[in-house]
């Protein structure tokens, strides 16, 4: 890429920031309309065909994040910067935007994620703390979400390591420590490691916020290896997005007669390959390829990807194609008649103007 303007960058930041615009739409927009400053500029017709009148995110607003990020200690990395992740920007609907504080190239080593139940057992959180520190020693860097239990142990394996080959990807800015009892470990990540965040700084974690942090995670690494887990938890949601990501998954087994244990257990049967040390580990994941041995998949058409007519086409008429039941992009394609772009230059116009929302698996609907 070429260098940034100062006045591009702020306008990819204002335009991320403004309403109903996220990863997919961002990227529709670039592509259509070559900049962030252009597309802000056509954002009110956009609305305007769409049924909806439209405003971006005020200027002074931005402004102010920007203060914030710099007072932060942290720096805005880009979707198309040479040192953004190069794995992470393969996964559909990966972050456009991150704010960092730390090593970035932490996260051009060879990377494991490593997740795992919040209530873990000591047992556990010792052998998650033992595989952080040997696979940092192997040359590995170690990513999680900075939870409890599990999150935690690997983070401080890691550290513990000369290397300090670690990375923590929160759901809160990057100024928010979470959880509260973390706050020394999130500051001694972010001093000695690398602390990566998707929402703007002074943002308070909500739940909707953990599901997107983990697909950082499980797309920041060639593989993701569960430590612990109930058969219901976040980390499962993790390992899930490292199948549909073409990812090694990876998780260690337990006892049956402990539910900490079933999730892991679970996803074994599934297909995800049984590690016992961290030499499994590293022998799966040095050298990985794209072709994970594991066979746990839940793959789906995404349709996150810009269409090869997007940039010049005409919306198409899919407004009785669509109603609050989600469907697939490729059914409106095939039932609409007409080309890719133009399905989703329409479905671009309706989500400006808040009328459409966007689900998992590349499907979509009419806003509630």
């Amino acid at each position: 890429m070429t260098k940034l303007s100062q006045t591009e960058a702020f306008a990819r930041i204002r335009l991320l920031r403004s309403p109903n615009i996220g990863p997919v739409s961002y990227a529709q927009l670039l592509a259509r309309f070559g900049t962030a400053e252009a597309a802000l500029d056509a954002l009110p017709d956009m609305g305007k065909r769409g049924g909806r009148q439209y405003r971006a995110a005020p200027v002074a607003k931005i402004e102010d994040e920007v203060a914030a990020v710099r007072k932060a200690g942290a720096r805005y990395l880009f979707h198309d910067a040479p040192d953004y992740p190069a794995l992470l920007g393969e996964i559909g609907g990966a972050p456009p935007i991150l704010t960092a504080r730390g090593d970035l190239s932490l996260a051009s080593k060879p990377c494991v994620a490593m997740v795992g139940a919040r209530n873990a057992s000591a047992a556990a959180v010792k052998l998650a703390r033992d595989f952080g520190s040997e696979l940092a020693e192997e040359g590995f860097t170690v990513v999680s979400g900075l939870a409890r239990g599990i999150d935690g142990a690997a983070h401080e394996g890691a550290l513990a390591d000369p290397s300090r080959a670690t990375i923590g990807v929160i759901a809160s800015g990057i100024d928010i420590a979470y959880p509260p009892q973390h706050e020394d470990l999130q500051e001694r990540i972010a001093s000695e490691a690398l602390l990566l965040a998707e929402q703007p700084p002074g943002t308070q974690p909500r739940g909707s916020h953990f599901p997107t942090r983990n697909r950082i995670i499980a797309g920041l690494a060639a593989g993701t290896l569960v430590v612990e887990a109930a058969l219901k938890s976040g980390s499962l949601i993790t390992a899930r997005l490292a199948g549909e990501a073409g990812r090694e998954v990876m998780a260690i087994p337990g006892s049956p007669l402990d539910a900490r244990s079933h999730g892991c257990n679970q996803l074994i049967r599934d297909g995800a390959v049984l590690v016992q040390d961290p030499a499994d580990v590293a022998e799966l994941l040095r050298g990985f390829d794209g072709s994970p041995r594991s066979t746990f998949r839940e793959m789906a058409a995404t349709y996150d990807h810009v269409p090869d007519d997007f940039a010049d086409a005409e919306p198409a008429d899919v407004s009785d194609l669509l109603t609050t039941a989600p469907v697939g992009v490729d059914e409106l394609i095939r039932q609409s008649g007409t080309t890719a772009g133009a399905v989703q230059m329409a479905l671009l116009e309706l989500e400006i103007a808040g009328r459409l929302q966007r689900h998992a698996g590349g499907r979509v609907s009419l806003a509630g």
